[in-house]
């Protein structure tokens, strides 16, 4: 799906899946069945909060979780280990049917010191934990002395029986379809193409649609936090991790231990507010990108003297491509959808900036490579043409989350208000509003309560350059979490998230939190 299936950008897809291609892991297959307790003794979630994890060596991740080698051992050759966590596929029937809950852990260097496990959600929804954590644990390292670092995929992604929708040459057809349609023929057809996605994931996974959302997902944490023999959870979400950390501590806020939201969604907004904030956090680091471009005079190649320039290079080469793709990939073609959502993928992170001007140029001249292998990447493709179920699962949870179900009549109504908040992505976020529309499952909430009166604090980091999640974000669930739980620090800088930003302050004042219950002063900003 183009940038956002519905409320939430691809998690930290952009950072995942491109920075962290050959930095994958897995689970293994042996003993998948997590060990439970037999039905003569506890009931019920006790039962399962009895099991115990079978930890072994990590395979290699399979092609729903994207792929690529197993995962190299840590600073000091801790190896990672994986196992399963049976979880009930319905909180209702604890009794009932059971899903199986990939984990991968590191375990803490000082284990004399270990306060606990730390468990992490990169975002998305449905980024895989089992590959983001061994990505990115360089960045975690320091944390590494008092917890054992532990993440998942939850229910619906990567190895926890994943949402499946379409074959990878379907995905091929779908993904290169134009998403902003013109006229009432495009229009059809992009509502046929949904309907046959939509289809294609009822068909393929329709017994477990109803069962992937957040809120089952914050279930599943607390059931963790018991297996793995913690008295309280200590979390660290990212993203749209940040939403389901939120919602956790609204159901289980005694459970709190020490969490940390980075790169925060806004608990306040619902699908419209949500896509239409996306649309101006895009176009900000857009507009950030431009002004560097200029900045750098004779050292940016792209034509221009002024950022209003530049961008306007973007959209008349945007236009172009929606008349005519041009050569991309092998016989794949770059189209306007794509170079968009390539766009949107290096906008991620400053560090992908060059590889944004390169493609520009690029483009410009013909060539879309770099382009389309970006937007890959924003969709979970690899190399050799194998999706990852991470855009799968993303649309599975989005729309069992929300209860909006916008029609193509009401997203091109819509169009106005998110033309003005972005020129260059505001079409798709716009046409992007019915992307649930013909979904078979309703959704459960015009936005998550995340109220957690009683709660331990939770640091909230916002960054005022974040494209995906904007730094109002932040504020706003503060303002949700209610007084005396939520504690802002503010990062002034660009990307997504703060923590991995390299900041030396952020980093500082969250290992001071993590790791010694030291709490920062509310509005505490670094630069």
């Amino acid at each position: 799906m183009p940038i956002s299936a519905g409320h939430r950008a691809a998690l930290l897809t952009a950072t995942l899946t491109a920075t962290a291609l050959l930095l994958t892991a897995g689970c293994s297959d042996d003993g998948g069945e997590a060990a439970v307790p037999e039905a003569s003794g506890p009931t019920g979630l006790d039962r399962l909060a009895a099991q115990k994890l079978e930890w072994a060596p990590c395979l290699p991740p399979n092609a729903a979780e994207g792929g690529g080698p197993a995962p190299t051992p840590l600073p000091g050759g801790t190896g990672w280990e994986c196992s399963f966590l049976a979880a009930p596929l319905d909180y209702g029937k604890p009794d009932g049917d059971t899903v199986d809950l990939a984990l991968i852990r590191a375990k803490a260097r000082d284990q004399g010191q270990r306060i606990g496990s730390l468990i992490f959600n990169f975002g998305g929804p449905g980024g895989s934990g089992v590959t983001g954590l061994p990505g990115f644990a360089n960045d975690f390292e320091s944390l590494r002395s008092r917890y054992d670092l532990v993440s998942f995929d939850p229910r619906g992604v990567g190895r926890s029986k994943p949402v499946e929708c379409l074959s990878d040459k379907q995905l091929d057809v779908y993904y290169a379809l134009d998403f902003t349609p013109d006229d009432a023929a495009e229009e059809k057809t992009l509502a046929d193409a949904q309907k046959k996605y939509v289809n294609g994931c009822e068909k393929q996974s329709g017994a477990q649609l109803p069962y992937v959302g957040t809120e089952n997902a914050a279930r599943d944490m607390d059931l963790m936090r018991r297996v793995l023999g913690d008295d309280k959870l200590y979390y660290f979400g990212i993203s749209y991790g940040t939403e389901l950390g939120g919602v956790y501590a609204h159901l289980f806020p005694k459970n709190v231990g020490r969490a940390v939201f980075d790169a925060v969604v806004d608990p306040a907004a619902g699908v419209k507010e949500g896509a239409l904030g996306q649309a101006r956090g895009f176009q900000l680091a857009l507009d950030n990108f431009a002004k560097d471009c200029v900045a750098r005079a004779e050292e940016c190649v792209l034509p221009g003297s002024s950022p209003a320039e530049i961008e306007g290079f973007i959209t008349d080469l945007l236009a172009s491509l929606d008349k005519k793709p041009i050569a991309g990939i092998g016989d794949r073609r770059l189209t306007q959808t794509q170079a968009t959502n390539g766009i949107a993928q290096a906008l991620y992170s400053k560090e992908f900036w060059p590889y944004l001007e390169q493609g520009l140029d690029e483009a410009d001249a013909g060539n879309g490579a770099l382009l389309l292998a970006l937007s890959d990447s924003m969709n979970g493709r690899d190399q050799n043409g194998v999706y990852s179920n991470i855009q799968a699962a993303n649309a599975a949870i989005n729309c069992v989350d929300f209860k909006d179900r916008f029609t193509l009549d009401q997203a091109r109504g819509s169009l106005p208000e998110f033309r003005a908040a972005s020129p260059v992505f505001g079409d798709f976020m716009g046409w992007g509003l019915a992307s649930c529309s013909q979904w078979p499952v309703p959704g459960a909430w015009d936005h998550p309560d995340v109220s957690a009166s009683g709660s331990a604090p939770i640091l909230v980091i916002g960054n005022t350059g974040d494209p995906a999640t904007p730094y109002a974000g932040a504020r706003s669930m503060v303002e949700a979490l209610g007084k005396g739980v939520g504690v802002e620090l503010t990062y002034n800088g660009q990307g997504h998230g703060a923590y991995s930003s390299g900041s030396k302050c952020v980093k500082a004042a969250t290992d001071a939190y993590l790791l010694n219950g030291k709490v920062p002063a509310s509005g505490t900003t670094c630069g």
